[in-house]
């Protein structure tokens, strides 16, 4: 027997012989019974370990090839808690973290002695300021009209909105949280594809209906588009604007998928999908299929929602195909009320690493493509431009206002704010603080 294989099952045998030699001294010995169990628990550990066939570490190095499972399991938390410098962004940094947790709980986010940033790095960013400051604003004020010439009733937005999270993806208690937050603050609260549940209703909060391709909500029994029911929630007074999402930033062209064993009561009445089945959002609409009928499906949400603001959102692909939709609203002559840009870096939704790491444009690149499009096309006066992806500080929002948007959103920001402590792990049914389910 080599001295390899004697090193790798040392320790198994170590607790099986163990577990023999005391079994007759036991009796005589009180103390030596844990002693005797832990060995006989370690030693059904190694022989598990030894016959399974599935994880070579736990078969060539029984019982101690499950410290490498242990270590891989708290690896994040050693690394967030631990490792992790404030300006390691992972996705967000400690230094953001800390920032909005401060600011949720009306505590000073003031720091002393300077930056610990190197302002000298490559990408370092920063804004010009004036020598002749203007007056301070009332905060009040920062807020934008949404609705083009063709929206019977426009709504005036703040400046910062909660994006898009669905009901189902985020518990009842987060809803209602952000929801009162959002009636608070007096900004509205996106309900994300998952539609409008009793929970978004609790606070009053302004809402922004988003209407994904599951057309949740508003669906008939074989999931496509129902005007009638569309009509009865979105006249509600407390549904402020309708967004028709074509895409996401954290899964573009990917579509959605609620497992059947989230698929509650509640998320079956608020959605309109059976129980016992996955609830699936298709990657792309039924109701539509070009960018014409696209503002045939604007016009027609406007006039059923009675006049209220219609626009879409979505995370740039190809360039050329958002040109056509701009043709199309000069051929047309139906236009949006807003464009939502979701930058490729948006988070809220988990998907396959190819999708989260490498497709979509990013939020910059996008919300520039588009803004400068709208004003080569005439369109730039006639059309509202929101931003979404990683913006949690008023610099993330002086930075995507100063390129081009007219408001911002942050799902992720708000995530923190009502207790998120980025474990990652929202899809697991194991979120550590209750926001996600």
């Amino acid at each position: 027997m080599s001295l390899s294989l004697l090193n790798r099952y040392a320790f198994f045998a170590f607790c099986v012989l163990f577990t023999l030699a005391s079994l007759p001294w036991v009796g005589a010995h009180e103390w030596l019974w844990m002693f005797t169990l832990i060995g006989a628990f370690l030693s059904l550990v190694g022989i598990t370990d030894v016959l399974q066939r599935r994880h070579a570490v736990r078969r060539n190095y029984p019982i101690l090839g499950h410290i490498r499972y242990l270590v891989e399991a708290i690896r994040p938390e050693i690394r967030q808690y631990l490792l992790e410098a404030d300006e390691d962004e992972l996705p967000f940094s400690r230094a953001q973290r800390s920032l909005v947790y401060a600011r949720a709980k009306n505590d000073g986010a003031d720091k002393p002695f300077g930056t610990l940033i190197n302002v000298y790095q490559s990408g370092y960013e920063f804004i010009s300021h004036s020598m002749r400051p203007a007056t301070v604003s009332d905060p009040c004020g920062f807020r934008v009209m949404i609705g083009g010439p063709q929206c019977r009733q426009p709504y005036e937005a703040s400046v910062f909105n909660i994006s898009a999270m669905s009901f189902g993806s985020l518990s009842a208690n987060a809803i209602r949280a952000l929801n009162q937050g959002a009636k608070r603050g007096n900004f509205y609260h996106d309900t994300g594809e998952g539609s409008i549940s009793p929970y978004h209703r609790e606070h009053g909060g302004d809402l922004v209906w988003e209407l994904g391709s599951g057309y949740f909500g508003c669906r008939t029994a074989a999931g496509a588009f129902d005007p009638e029911r569309f009509a009865t929630q979105a006249q509600s007074p407390q549904v402020r604007m309708i967004e028709i999402k074509l895409s996401q930033g954290a899964k573009p062209g990917h579509g959605g998928i609620l497992p059947k064993h989230k698929v509650t009561e509640e998320i079956s009445a608020t959605r309109g999908v059976p129980m016992g089945e996955d609830c699936v959002s298709p990657s792309r609409h039924s109701a539509f299929s070009t960018p014409l009928e696209m503002m045939q499906f604007i016009a027609q949400l406007r006039e059923l929602s009675g006049g209220k603001p219609v626009g879409f959102k979505l995370c740039l692909g190809h360039p050329w195909e958002f040109m056509g939709i701009a043709k199309a609203m000069l051929e047309s002559g139906v236009l949006p009320d807003f464009i939502v840009i979701d930058g490729a870096e948006g988070g809220t939704g988990a998907a396959p690493l190819e999708f989260t790491d490498h497709i979509g444009v990013p939020l910059r690149e996008g919300l520039l493509f588009v803004h400068n499009t709208l004003v080569g096309c005439g369109l730039r006066d006639k059309i509202r431009i929101g931003a979404s992806g990683k913006i949690v500080s008023a610099f993330d929002i002086a930075s995507v206002l100063a390129l081009g948007a007219d408001w911002a959103n942050s799902a992720r920001g708000f995530m923190f704010a009502v207790g998120c402590i980025q474990s990652q792990s929202c899809h697991t049914n194991k979120c550590p603080t209750g926001v996600a389910t």
